[in-house]
């Protein structure tokens, strides 16, 4: 058996973390002091301890426990379940905890099956899962539900945790002489991402390839003389677990992403909320770790084109030239090499002065456009010959002429181009914009001086 699966605590006191729900106060904890245990939803990254979490919950409750994953279980084994549950309470009095692991994958048939039993308390169900269970669970499992959402173990758990097995007697490896290192702790602490059984699995890995290593040296040394007794059996040494053992014992941490989930839009908005607030750190960071779990570099170089003139403008308008040169570099080189294509975009967009004076504009125009009442386009700013066949037609309108702006000296045309007061582009006062503000009053300025001299005429 699986070290992980030997050290699973065996009560509430051994469970490490989540105390967010099952510290002292906090809804789980309540829940089971009161015995009122409701079909919950445990959700949260692998390793966290949901099926553990869930074990502990029916054997504090006194309930039978049965476990099944919703990817496989049919609807037949949903009824045996059932029956067996319900002839379990009418003969005995004991309830049945069914937990469903991976419960987004439950079809709506299985579901249909079980709900009405559930409802009427002959089961209480916990299931888990790794997706956000509002958008990958049946929304009639999660309305009659608890959700609570489990968070990645802390490295100081970890520790305790991978401390513990390594001196349990009974079920750890309590009984070898293991010189386990601070250094090497250190290492899987931070190599496990918050995921227990991952760090088990390296002590396993660490104790029992150096066992074998021993093993193996010992035959060597006596030829053919069996092999020599393991640790456990009482020879000499110890198993020193440092540093480079850990880093050996331990898979390389794989990114934690899923491109099409949870993980997708909060590593993508941490990246443009970075870029937004001026953070080319935290910037490079997300863009590392969206990259390292796989995600298409496109994507990233899209999105920072679309920051370009959504956060930054005309603040610095050699921004979306610097973004669209590095979404075409991107399409054109492609990984690995991107990777420092993207790097220096999100720098360069990150320091950048920001306005998003321009989306604003375009959005409030759209508004108008969708809402308001349609603005009809001047007279003398239609095309040419619209409106000679206007001023041409009975009753037709005739309005001023087109002004060109070009017989003007400083290129400024004094006449109105919308028909109605309204300003939709108000230029922040960063970067170039703030010339820009200082030329939109100047223009502004010479259109109300040629309304003032047209009245007075």
């Amino acid at each position: 058996m699986p070290l992980a699966l030997r050290m699973r605590p065996r009560t509430l006191g051994e469970f490490e973390g989540q105390e967010h729900i099952l510290g002292e106060g906090k809804l789980l904890r309540r829940m089971l002091a009161a015995g009122t245990i409701t079909s919950l939803i445990l959700h949260g990254p692998p390793g966290t301890g949901k099926t553990t979490l869930a074990e502990l919950i029916a054997g504090h409750t006194k309930r039978h426990f049965e476990q099944e994953n919703a990817s496989s279980v049919g609807v037949k084994r949903i009824r045996e379940i059932i029956d067996q549950a319900t002839s379990r309470l009418e003969h005995s009095g004991v309830r049945t905890m069914l937990f469903l692991d991976e419960i987004h994958r439950f079809s709506r048939a299985q579901q249909d099956v079980l709900l009405a039993d559930v409802e009427r308390g002959v089961i209480t169900l916990i299931g888990a899962t790794t997706e956000n269970p509002s958008f990958s669970v049946n929304s009639a499992l999660v309305s009659r539900s608890t959700l609570f959402a489990l968070r990645p173990l802390g490295p100081d758990q970890i520790k305790a945790i991978v401390r513990r097995a390594a001196t349990d007697v009974g079920r750890g490896f309590g009984g070898l002489a293991i010189d386990l290192r601070d250094e090497a702790l250190d290492v899987w602490a931070v190599k496990c991402d918050g995921d227990a059984r991952r760090a088990l699995t390296a002590l396993e890995v660490a104790v029992l390839s150096s066992l074998d290593g021993r093993k193996s040296g010992a035959t060597k040394a006596r030829g053919d003389t069996p092999e020599g007794e393991s640790q456990a059996g009482g020879s000499p040494g110890v198993i020193v677990i440092d540093r480079a053992v850990a880093e050996d014992s331990i898979q390389q941490k794989a990114a934690v992403y899923d491109g099409t989930g949870d993980e997708h839009y909060d590593l993508a908005s941490a990246m443009i909320k970075s870029v937004r607030g001026s953070d080319p750190d935290a910037a490079v960071y997300w863009i590392a770790r969206m990259l390292e779990g796989g995600e298409d570099p496109r994507f990233i170089a899209r999105r920072l084109a679309i920051l370009a003139s959504e956060d930054i403008g005309n603040a610095d308008p050699r921004a979306i030239m610097v973004a669209a040169s590095a979404w075409e570099l991107v399409e054109r080189i492609g990984m690995p090499e991107a990777r420092i294509t993207l790097s220096q975009a999100a720098i360069y967009l990150a320091l950048a002065p920001k306005s998003n004076a321009s989306y604003v504009a375009i959005e409030e125009a759209s508004q108008d456009v969708r809402e308001g009442r349609t603005v009809p386009v001047p007279m003398h700013i239609k095309d040419g010959n619209v409106r000679k066949a206007q001023e041409l037609s009975p009753g037709g309108e005739r309005g001023a002429r087109y002004d060109y702006a070009h017989d003007h000296a400083d290129g400024v045309g004094r006449q109105d181009y919308l028909g109605i007061e309204k300003s939709y582009y108000r230029p922040s006062v960063h970067g170039l914009e703030a010339q820009l503000a200082a030329r939109l009053k100047e223009i502004k300025a010479l259109r109300a001086e040629e309304r003032r001299e047209g009245r007075q005429t």
